[in-house]
């Protein structure tokens, strides 16, 4: 305490001339102390200001934070559930692999027995298509049924036609061309040739003959013969016996009674052998038949009867008739066939 009086002893004096200049320096110091007011409020506003600033960025950064933590953890989740679905997708495509290869494989041994199914319909369809063939020919070779092959034949075309194969193709222009040689042959009703025939046979019985004699009826029965009677019973068994007719032209023949009956048998059999002429394709043997059936009956049948006249017209125009032709056959179908069962 003794030496602050002794420090302020030693002070020196102030100069007269700084105190005399004091008063003109104190606007100067207060607009210094101002600017300095001014910028220690500025720097205290730009720190607070900065402060704000810095908590609401910890605080916005806090808060991402903890969105970045939450989305953090939903991806690890999804990423866990993606690999789950990912390992389940690869299970899933491994036995969808295994599947692929046996489907695979069932393919290629289904694709086989097809093959193998393909090759045996094949075989099997040209043994029936050769069965066919052969069953048209022998129709044609034997019995001339042209009707018969034109049906066989294009049951065997309908059949390869189905089959849809291009190594047929030869063999259905072979059916095809003889199935035109066919067609080309002139066409006869066997059946309505037939039926006329039979119409013949069911009434010759009513034609009557140019002799016809009172001795084909059936005899009046005898009753009991009275002695006035016995003159007219002796003349009506001598006109019997003799009687002179008129006949006009000498083909006609006087037949007796008795064989009557052998000539509507005889003519009976000649339609009938006339009718089995005509399904068997006989041209000869059935013009033979009706050339005899006209002549008997312009011979021994009373040809100015309308019924035995309309049987002569008959008989005549069924003569005319062609029922036998020469048949193509089926050759190059056959040899096709052949063909195609060697190249194969």
């Amino acid at each position: 305490m003794n030496e602050i009086p002794e420090t302020s002893a030693q002070q020196p004096a102030t100069p007269p001339a700084l105190a005399a200049a004091r008063p003109h320096a104190s606007p100067l110091a207060l607009i210094a102390l101002l600017i300095a007011s001014l910028a220690m409020a500025a720097a205290a506003w730009s720190w607070f200001d900065s402060r704000e600033r810095i908590r609401d960025l910890k605080s916005e950064l806090g808060r991402r934070l903890a969105e970045t933590g939450k989305e953090v953890s939903e991806t690890r989740l999804l990423a866990r559930n993606a690999d789950d679905a990912m390992r389940q997708v690869s299970e899933k495509l491994g036995h969808l692999e295994g599947q692929v290869a046996s489907s695979q494989q069932q393919q290629l041994s289904l694709e086989s027995l097809y093959k193998d199914l393909s090759q045996g319909r094949d075989q099997w369809a040209l043994a029936e298509i050769e069965q066919v063939l052969l069953t048209a020919a022998q129709q044609l070779q034997l019995a001339g049924n042209v009707k018969a092959a034109i049906i066989a034949l294009e049951g065997a075309d309908n059949r390869l036609q189905r089959l849809d194969k291009p190594q047929f193709t030869a063999l259905r222009r072979a059916i095809a061309a003889d199935l035109a040689n066919l067609r080309a042959v002139p066409s006869l009703d066997e059946v309505g040739a037939s039926a006329r025939i039979e119409a013949l046979v069911a009434r010759h019985a009513g034609w009557p003959l140019a002799s016809a004699q009172v001795s084909e009826a059936a005899p009046a029965p005898r009753g009991a013969v009275r002695a006035t009677d016995l003159g007219h019973e002796l003349w009506a068994e001598l006109k019997r016996l003799v009687q002179i007719r008129r006949v006009d032209g000498n083909e006609s023949v006087l037949l007796p009674p008795d064989q009557a009956y052998f000539l509507r048998e005889n003519l009976r059999l000649r339609l009938l052998s006339a009718r089995l002429a005509l399904l068997s394709q006989d041209q000869a043997a059935f013009q033979a038949d009706l050339s005899a059936v006209s002549e008997m009956l312009e011979r021994y049948f009373n040809t100015r009867d309308a019924g035995v006249a309309a049987a002569v017209k008959e008989a005549k125009r069924l003569a005319s008739l062609q029922i036998a032709h020469k048949l193509p056959g089926i050759d190059a179908s056959l040899a096709a066939l052949d063909a195609y069962k060697e190249n194969r």
